[in-house]
C-alpha cells in the first residue's frame, strides 16, 4: 500500500485498544484484524497528544451520526470518502436495504479484502457493499456511477481522517464536487484539523513522523463552519473533542473556547445541502 494508506491500520490499532476496554464505546471485531502488525508499530510511533483518546471519540461521533442518518432520515445509499481500513459496513446494525460504497485507492482496498477474508467477515443480512478503486484526489465520480451510485437519491457521505492528508484545493475540489452531484436530503459527515495544528510545537514529534512516513499533514482549518459553506455545505454541528456531545468520557484535556486565537483543535461535523 501506499504510505498514506498505511495511516489507516493505524488507525484500525487504535479501534482495537479501545473495543478491548470493559468500558468500551464500542466493538469493532476486526479492527485488530485489520490493523495487522503495521497498525501496532505505527500507534507506537504516532503516540501522544492524545490521539488514541481522539480516534475512539471520532469514532463514536461518526458511529452515533451515520446510524441516525440512516435511521431518522431514512437513508439508504451511504458513500465512505478514503474508506481506509474501516469496519463499518460490517459491524454497525444496518436497516435492511442500505447500500455502501467504500471509496479508495486499489492497493488499500485488496489489501482490506484480503484481510477481512481471512478473518471470515460478513456483511449483515439486507446490506450490499461496493468497494470503488480511485484516487480522490482526481476525477473519481464516474467509478462511483459505475458501480451503481444513483444521483439523485439522497446520500450520506462519510469523510474520516482524510482532509488533513490533502491539500487545501483538493479538499475544496472534492467537497464541492460531493454539493454539486448530491441530492436535497444528503448528509455529509468528517473532521477537520485546524492550520494551528499543522504547525503546533506540542506535536512536533508526531508532526515530523508522519512527514518522514510520507503522510504529512497539509490542510487546516480554524473556520470550519465558514470552509464548508463556501463548498456548497450548511453545518448542522461542529464540535471539538470534550464539548457536549462529543465528550464520550475519553478526552482527557480542558476544552479552550473557540474565541481564542492560537490553540491546535480537532472539528467534528454534520452538515447538509442548503434548502433550495
Amino acid at each position: 500500500m501506499e504510505a498514506v494508506s498505511r495511516t489507516a491500520q493505524w488507525t484500525a490499532a487504535a479501534r482495537a485498544l479501545e473495543s478491548e476496554r470493559t468500558d468500551a464505546l464500542f466493538v469493532d471485531p476486526y479492527a485488530r484484524t485489520v490493523a495487522a502488525d503495521t497498525g501496532f508499530r505505527l500507534l507506537d510511533r504516532y503516540a501522544g497528544a492524545g490521539t488514541v483518546e481522539f480516534l475512539a471519540i471520532r469514532t463514536t461521533y461518526l458511529d452515533r451520526a451515520v446510524r441516525q442518518a440512516v435511521a431518522e432520515r431514512g437513508i439508504r445509499q451511504v458513500v465512505f470518502l478514503a474508506s481506509g481500513m474501516d469496519t463499518r459496513p460490517y459491524r454497525l446494525p444496518w436497516p435492511e436495504g442500505v447500500t455502501v460504497y467504500e471509496l479508495d485507492r486499489p492497493a488499500l482496498l485488496e489489501a482490506k479484502a484480503q484481510l477481512l477474508a481471512e478473518a471470515a467477515a460478513e456483511l449483515p443480512a439486507g446490506v450490499t457493499r461496493h468497494p470503488v478503486a480511485v484516487d480522490l484526489a482526481k476525477e473519481w465520480s464516474d467509478a462511483l456511477c459505475a458501480a451503481g451510485w444513483q444521483e439523485r437519491t439522497p446520500t450520506l457521505w462519510v469523510a474520516e481522517g482524510l482532509m488533513f492528508f490533502l491539500p487545501e484545493d483538493a479538499v475544496r475540489r472534492l467537497l464541492t464536487t460531493v454539493a454539486s452531484v448530491s441530492a436535497p436530503g444528503t448528509v455529509l459527515l468528517g473532521d477537520f484539523a485546524s492550520r494551528v495544528s499543522l504547525i503546533n510545537p506540542m506535536a512536533r514529534k508526531f508532526l515530523g513522523a508522519l512527514k518522514e512516513d510520507g503522510n504529512p499533514w497539509l490542510f487546516g482549518t480554524d473556520h470550519p463552519e465558514t470552509f464548508l459553506t463556501e463548498c456548497g455545505w450548511q453545518p448542522q454541528e461542529v464540535r471539538q473533542p470534550g464539548e457536549e456531545g462529543a465528550e464520550f468520557d475519553r478526552w482527557p484535556y480542558p476544552v479552550v473556547d473557540r474565541a481564542v486565537a492560537g490553540v491546535p483543535r480537532s472539528f467534528l461535523f454534520t452538515a447538509d445541502l442548503p434548502q433550495a
